[in-house]
C-alpha cells in the first residue's frame, strides 16, 4: 500500500507573511528597543523570529508560538532592556520568566519569556552546538550566526527565520523555501549526521510529514532505517520525549500516515518495542507485524471518513461518540498503533500475568493517564476479545436486555473515568475485525464479509438503543451495599458484590422499578433461599449491628 497523502497540506503559491496589527507592533517594538540599545548603551543585537511561527505564516496558518533569536546577546539580558523600554513607550508587559537548560524536554538554551501584547515572547540566543557521541546533549553550545543556528535544527521548514529589521524572510540554509512550496521533508545537514547528533529528529521529521502531508527525501528515510540510527533512538532519547512525539502524531490532522510511515521506515520496534527485558523474554507469543498497526488505522480512517466503498456504513451512533469525546479519536489512532500486542501477556517480576500493551504505553512510550492512554486503551483491547463477532444469539440468557446490560457494565467495555465507553469499545472491537479483511499489497478489502460484520455490529447498537441500554453502563444501583446489608440482616462481605449483581439484573428486567419494590423483591428471593450471604462462626448470618466487642 502506497503512503497515502494528507488532505491536510496546503501550500500558498506566494508564500509571504501577512502579519496581524498586534504583530506589527511586536516588530516595530523590538526593531527600536535594538536601535535604542545600540545608541543608548553600544549594544549590538538583532532579532529574528525563528522557526515554527515562520513556517506556518508562510503557510498562511496563524501562530501565537512565537521564539526570538537573538544575535550576541543572550535572551534574560534582552528581556530586561525590552521590559525596560517598553515602559518608555507605555506599553505594558509582564513579569520576566527564566527557563534553565532541560535538554529533556529539548531545551539546550536558557530561555527568557515575557508577556507583551497578549502574547509570550521566548527569547534566545542564536547557538551553535556540538555533540557527543553517546546523547543527544550538546556538549557545548556557544553564541552562533544565523546560518550555523539553521543548520543545527531538525528540518530545513523549520530552520526559516523572519527578520523584524528588514521585513524579510531568510533562509539560510536555502532550501527552506522550495522545501516547503513542494512539500518536502529534508534535514539542513545530511541526515545520519542530523539523526546522530539527535535521533529525536526522526520523529520531529515524521510528525512534520503527517501534518503537513509532505513527503520525506529518500536520503532521511534511508537514514532513520539506519540500525546504528535506530539504536540511537532507541539509548539516546528519553522515552517520555518518544511518547510525546507520538501523542502530537496522533492528535494530529493524519494520525494514520504518522503510523504509515514508522511502518514505512522499518521504526516500530525502535518507538513500540522498547520494555524492560523480562518482558520482551515472557511474552506469550511474538508481536504482529507492523503492518497490522497499518491495517487498524486505514480501517479506522475509512469509517471515520466514511469511505468504505461497497460496505455498508457504521451505525452513526459509534462515530458521534466519538466526536463528543475530545480525546477518543488520539486513543484510538493510538490503539491501532498498538495493535500487534492484541492479545498479548507476560510475566511480571512477581510471576503475575499482567497486559503486555499496558506495559508498552508505559514502558516504551512512557504515558499516563493524560487522553487515557495507559488506562484506557488496555480496556479496549480486552474489549475488543470480549465483543468479537457479537451475535445476538450470545445474549438470550437470562433474558437479552438482562445479558446486554450486564455485558455493557463490564468495565472492559465501559469505563467512562478511563475514558472507555462501550461505543468506543464496539467501534475498535469491528476496527480490529475488519483490518483482518484488508489486504495492503493489493490495497483490497473482503467488501462481503466486512458488510456481514458491519451489519452484524450494526444489529448490535439497534438492539441496544430498542432496550434503551444506552446508558445503562452509567446507571447506579437502586441499593448500594450497606442498604443491601441492612436488609438482609447481614454484615456486607464478599458477598456483597454477588447479590449487587443480582439488584442489577432486577433493575434491567424493571427498568420502571422503585427502590421499595426492588426492597421487597430481594427480602423475597432471601427467604425463598436464592441469595446466599456469608455466615459467621455460629453457621448463621452475622447480624448487620453486631459489633466487636473490646476487652475491658
Amino acid at each position: 500500500m502506497a503512503l497515502l497523502a494528507s488532505t491536510s497540506r496546503r501550500v500558498p503559491g506566494d508564500l509571504k507573511i501577512e502579519l496581524t496589527d498586534t504583530e506589527n507592533e511586536l516588530c516595530v517594538l523590538l526593531d527600536e528597543c535594538c536601535t535604542d540599545l545600540r545608541e543608548t548603551k553600544g549594544l549590538n543585537t538583532s532579532c529574528r523570529i525563528a522557526g515554527g511561527w515562520v513556517r506556518d505564516k508562510l503557510l498562511g496558518m496563524e501562530s501565537n508560538d512565537i521564539d526570538i533569536a537573538l544575535s550576541d546577546m543572550m535572551g534574560d539580558d534582552f528581556a530586561g532592556h525590552l521590559a525596560a523600554f517598553a515602559k518608555q513607550k507605555n506599553v505594558k508587559t509582564g513579569a520576566i520568566a527564566i527557563f534553565n537548560p532541560n535538554p529533556e524536554q529539548s531545551k539546550h538554551l536558557q530561555t527568557a519569556r515575557i508577556p507583551i501584547f497578549g502574547l509570550e515572547l521566548d527569547l534566545v540566543n542564536l547557538r551553535s552546538e556540538e555533540y557527543a557521541n553517546n546523547s543527544r546533549i550538546p556538549t557545548a553550545v556557544t553564541f552562533g550566526t544565523p546560518l550555523q543556528d539553521a543548520l543545527r535544527r531538525d528540518i530545513t521548514i523549520n530552520a526559516l527565520f523572519y527578520n523584524v529589521h528588514t521585513r524579510e524572510v531568510e533562509d539560510c540554509t536555502e532550501k527552506g523555501i522550495e522545501d516547503l512550496k513542494n512539500g518536502i521533508v529534508r534535514t539542513p545537514l545530511p541526515p545520519r549526521e542530523t539523526f546522530l547528533d539527535d535521533p529525536l529528529r526522526i520523529l520531529r521529521s515524521l510528525r512534520f510529514a503527517s501534518r503537513f502531508g509532505f513527503e520525506i527525501v529518500p536520503e532521511l528515510g534511508q537514514s532513520a532505517q539506519d540500525s546504528e540510527i535506530q539504536h540511537a533512538l532507541v539509548t539516546k532519547v528519553a522515552r517520555e520525549r518518544v511518547g510525546e512525539e507520538m501523542t502530537k502524531i496522533m492528535k494530529g490532522p493524519d494520525p494514520l500516515r504518522g503510523i504509515q510511515l514508522v511502518d514505512h521506515l522499518s521504526l516500530y520496534d525502535s518507538i513500540f518495542k522498547v520494555i524492560p527485558a523480562e518482558a520482551i523474554a515472557s511474552l506469550s507469543a511474538p508481536l504482529a507485524p507492523s503492518i497490522t498497526a497499518v491495517k487498524a488505522g486505514y480501517i479506522l480512517k475509512r469509517i471515520f471518513d466514511s469511505d468504505m466503498p461497497g460496505v455498508t456504513s457504521v451505525h452513526p451512533t459509534l462515530i458521534s461518540a466519538v466526536q463528543e469525546d475530545s480525546t477518543a479519536t488520539a486513543r484510538l489512532y493510538l490503539a491501532a498503533a498498538l495493535t500487534p500486542y492484541m492479545g498479548l501477556t507476560y510475566l511480571d517480576k512477581k510471576n503475575k500475568t499482567q497486559s503486555a500493551v499496558e506495559c508498552a504505553i508505559r514502558e516504551s512510550l512512557k504515558l499516563g493517564t493524560q487522553y487515557h492512554f495507559v488506562d484506557g486503551i488496555p480496556l479496549l483491547f480486552t474489549a475488543a476479545q470480549v465483543l468479537k463477532n457479537p451475535d445476538l444469539e450470545k445474549f438470550q440468557t437470562p433474558s437479552p436486555r438482562v445479558a446486554l446490560g450486564l455485558l455493557l457494565r463490564e468495565k472492559a467495555l465501559h469505563f467512562p473515568s478511563s475514558g472507555v465507553r462501550w461505543q468506543f469499545s464496539l467501534l475498535f472491537s469491528l476496527v480490529h475485525e475488519l483490518s483482518a479483511l484488508y489486504d495492503p499489497t493489493t490495497d483490497q478489502l473482503d467488501t462481503s464479509e466486512a458488510t456481514r460484520l458491519v451489519e452484524l455490529y450494526n444489529t448490535f447498537v439497534n438492539r441496544v438503543e430498542e432496550l434503551h441500554l444506552v446508558n445503562v453502563g452509567v446507571q447506579r444501583h437502586l441499593l448500594n451495599g450497606f442498604q443491601v446489608g441492612q436488609i438482609l440482616n447481614a454484615k456486607p462481605g464478599p458477598w456483597t458484590g454477588q447479590v449487587l449483581d443480582r439488584v442489577m439484573e432486577w433493575q434491567l428486567e424493571n427498568p420502571q422499578g422503585t427502590a421499595e419494590e426492588c426492597t421487597e423483591w430481594l427480602k423475597g428471593e432471601h427467604s425463598a433461599g436464592r441469595i446466599n450471604i456469608s455466615v459467621g462462626a455460629s453457621g448463621t448470618p452475622e447480624p448487620a449491628s453486631k459489633r466487636a466487642r473490646t476487652k475491658r
